[in-house]
């Protein structure tokens, strides 16, 4: 038998982490505080609807592809894949919407109906970030983030001027419609910052959107956690869900135990997958961040989400589908600066019944609205409701459905569920914002200074937020662990 391994928690890095521990011969157990595993990407499901709470854009197809294969398995071994056309739908206003589709041909078109000559503009900029991504991929993502010379290599020594300009300026110095800008603009909201303040070269996420395509599993994101847990356990992991540590054990700069529900579990080694800033509360004297470090760093967004069923068919709206019609710009503010509800907010729905018969009944729509927001923030049922009623306005002046007495039920989601759900730090919904500041070797470690056994892994350490990084985080952190404990 190898080293008894324990990991805490069973969202997505962990999951990952756990299958290549296992075939590298190690014990592994999964001690997952709530009833299923997958993290964030949990479901819920009421009256014949299927609802993703967490996740919900497959983007990054290649680094799903390359996970499995890793076990010398297929994506379609475990779920099956649809690519989405249109890929999403953008508002900019009443009958003023912007479908991006799942080919770049088609894309440039758009470009250039909405503004002359940015086709060719698009198609410079994106060869650009198509490099950027080869480069990430390659040379930077996949490393630990131990040393600054991880990064440095004679290609990204040439990029070193896109780590200083910001997407915003290279947006900008190329295209001049404003809803254009606010198309290119947008995926870095998966990286949980202004754009204003993400490194130019983060334009890698525009070629995952532009060319690589938005996907959707059937059945929702939660069939990729099914797909990873299935392979966990063929190559023998062990999970106990409904079990949240409460205590790690320690002596002489090693990890002994860790305590759950009143049950402890000897390790030789430890692994968090869980809230980093979270475990380290479990670690008595064994910290290594101050609680003055992680409140200066810049988190992403929390997120005040809405599930609701629908008695009817919607019009005018994609499965996924932003509502971009008010100012971008101080939306932004009330995250990062001001950290105060917004008064107007940007907000993202997605209507995977619209592709997905299996995510609700015949005849009737699943619909999912997320308003991104200042973590710590006031979190009540009166602002809940209030929120909500103003989501269903904005959807009538925008597409002309009232669509009040259509609502068969509604569930929301905010900061206090995920402070509760994930003990998340000041109940954050992505991680660790990648700003310049915070990138690679200026995250948390993935290996602790203090304890010679005990790693971490997941959105708030190497690389970074979103679900793909957090599979590559996986990854990552059992090869250090291989590499010092084998």
């Amino acid at each position: 038998m190898g080293k008894k391994l324990v990991i805490i928690g069973g969202g997505f890095s962990s999951l990952a982490a756990s299958c290549y521990l296992a075939k590298d011969g190690f014990d592994v157990t999964i001690l997952e505080k709530n009833t299923t595993v997958g993290g964030r990407a949990r479901q819920l499901k009421r009256d014949g609807f299927i609802f993703d709470i967490g996740p919900s854009f497959y983007w990054m197809p290649d680094v799903f592809e390359s996970f499995f294969s890793d076990f010398g398995k297929k994506v379609s071994d475990y779920y099956s894949l649809d690519k989405l056309n249109p890929a999403y739908e953008v508002y900019f206003g009443k009958d003023d919407s912007v479908k991006i589709a799942d080919n770049f041909q088609d894309i440039k078109s758009t470009f250039e109906s909405i503004e002359k000559g940015s086709g060719a503009k698009l198609q410079k900029f994106m060869d650009g970030a198509e490099h950027n991504y080869n480069v990430a991929i390659k040379d930077l993502v996949y490393q630990p983030g131990e040393k600054i010379t991880e990064i440095i290599t004679p290609t990204t020594a040439k990029k070193i001027g896109q780590f200083f300009g910001t997407i915003k300026g290279s947006v900008r110095a190329k295209i001049k419609h404003p809803n254009l800008r606010k198309i290119l603009e947008f995926p870095v909201l998966f990286l949980g910052a202004k754009p204003s303040n993400t490194p130019a070269f983060y334009n890698f996420m525009n070629y995952a959107d532009f060319k690589l395509g938005t996907w959707h599993p059937k059945g929702g994101m939660y069939s990729v956690v099914e797909g990873m847990e299935s392979l966990a356990k063929e190559l023998g992991v062990k999970m106990i869900t409904d079990s949240a540590v409460d205590k790690i054990n320690a002596s002489d700069g090693l990890v002994t135990s860790v305590s759950a529900n009143g049950t402890e579990y000897d390790c030789d080694l430890l692994l968090s997958g869980a809230d980093y800033h979270h475990t380290e509360t479990l670690l008595n004297g064994n910290k290594q961040y101050s609680e003055k470090y992680w409140d200066k760093k810049t988190f992403a967004p929390s997120a005040l989400l809405f599930f609701v069923g629908f008695d009817k068919k919607l019009d005018k709206l994609s499965h996924h589908t932003l509502f971009f019609d008010t100012d971008f710009e101080k939306h932004a503010e009330t995250i990062y600066d001001t950290k105060s509800w917004p008064e107007k907010p940007l907000f993202y729905a997605s209507f995977p019944s619209i592709t997905d018969p299996t995510a609700a009944p015949e005849g009737k729509e699943a619909g999912v609205f997320l308003i991104p927001l200042a973590p710590d923030i006031e979190d009540t049922d009166e602002i809940r409701e209030k929120y909500f009623m103003l989501l269903l306005q904005r959807l009538k002046d925008l597409t002309d459905q009232d669509l009040t007495d259509a609502v068969l039920f509604k569930e929301s989601y905010c900061v206090k569920d995920f402070k509760k759900d994930y003990n998340s730090y000041k109940g954050n919904a992505y991680g660790l914002a990648n700003t310049l500041l915070q990138t690679h070797v200026l995250r948390p470690k993935l290996k602790s200074k203090k304890l010679k056994n005990m790693y971490f892994t997941g959105q708030l350490t190497v690389p970074g937020p979103g679900v793909p990084p957090s599979i590559i985080s996986g990854k990552i952190v059992s090869g250090l662990i291989k590499k010092h404990h084998k």
